[in-house]
């Protein structure tokens, strides 16, 4: 799949260097407050070294399999080498030796960077443990509309449309707004053809002229973010067969902007501008409740839609087979409420 490389898998799933020293002569760490083990996403790296030589490295990793590739490939680069050299290594040498880190996860190799040479400047100072944050990297990101933007207030306030729920018009009215933001046509940004976009905004906001209510009426050639073609068969697998009308309709539209929004960075309830993480499983349970189903443990949905093509094409992505022992857990299943 094109989100885990064999590059990625291979270093994701290489424990070699992974685990703890008795006796290490330094010790680094990013991201890891007192309460905060197995609860963000850190890294530690512990060093022995012998006259200025790395003899052994290993790691520590509470983070996603990119993360875990990076630590695992910065590990592997430093050991048997001079204390100095470590000091040389960087993001960009991780990134280009896994073969390259999607656009949004560049920061993987950052963490694992900064906490090994975290570690050398331990053994440089002599003190016990050095610590940093890539704190701004890794921060949750509120919501990008709010009900006070321009075009989603347009929309709301526009002439409804008879049958079309308050819910939906909601939902539409948040992902026009966020695709709005983007440089990309309208269209593109959330995944459909022009006619479906022109039958979406004539089915919930038939009042609405493109070139009045959005600020970009479709004159921008900028392309929006690559779409994953097999998230994009995967959410289309999920639709009901016996739905005619407006449901079939909304349900098509909302799996095709999934995949289209997923290629952003960040939580998937943020990309599609709803104002809050329940909104999405609320319109999934509207329009494709056969996926509400399957997610039936409740992870995160971009977790979980890339946790099925992983167990779909052979890959691994998790750490534990039991989520509940996973130093993970915080980063897949967030509380509806937050």
């Amino acid at each position: 799949m094109s989100t885990y490389t064999e590059t990625i898998i291979k270093y994701a799933s290489d424990d070699s260097h992974a685990g703890t020293l008795d006796r290490p002569d330094g010790i680094g760490e990013v991201g890891l407050g007192a309460n905060e083990v197995g609860q963000k996403l850190a890294v530690r790296f512990a060093l022995q070294v012998e006259r200025d030589l790395v003899k052994q490295v290993r790691y520590q990793v509470f983070g996603c399999g990119f993360t875990m590739a990076a630590c695992a490939l910065a590990a592997e680069l430093a050991e048997g080498q001079q204390l100095a050299h470590i000091s040389n290594l960087s993001s960009t040498t991780v990134s280009q030796g896994l073969g390259g880190l999607p656009e949004d996860r560049g920061y993987c190799a950052e963490l694992a960077i900064e906490a090994l040479q975290a570690a050398a400047r331990c053994v440089q100072q002599q003190v016990k443990t050095v610590a940093t944050t890539l704190d701004p990297l890794v921060a949750e990101h509120g919501p990008l509309v709010t009900a006070d933007h321009p075009v989603y207030r347009k929309l709301i306030d526009s002439t409804p449309y008879q049958g079309i729920s308050d819910e939906d018009r909601h939902l539409f009215a948040c992902l026009l707004s966020v695709a709005d933001q983007e440089p990309a046509p309208l269209h593109q940004a959330l995944g459909l053809s022009e006619l479906m976009l022109e039958t979406l905004l004539f089915k919930v906001f038939p009042g609405v002229e493109r070139a009045q209510f959005f600020t970009q009426p479709n004159l921008s050639t900028e392309k929006a973010p690559e779409i994953n073609p097999e998230l994009q068969t995967l959410l289309t697998g999920f639709l009901s067969q016996d739905k005619v009308g407006w449901p079939q309709f909304a349900s098509l539209a909302l799996a095709q902007i999934i995949a289209a929004r997923a290629a952003h960075p960040g939580h998937l309830w943020v990309a599609m501008g709803l104002f809050e993480r329940p909104q999405l499983s609320s319109a999934i349970s509207r329009h494709l409740p056969a996926l509400l189903v399957a997610n039936d443990k409740q992870m995160r949905w971009k977790r979980f839609l890339f946790k099925r093509l992983c167990d779909l094409n052979g890959a691994v992505m998790c750490k534990s087979p039991v989520c509940g022992d996973c130093s993970d857990y915080a980063i897949c299943f967030a509380p509806e409420g937050q």
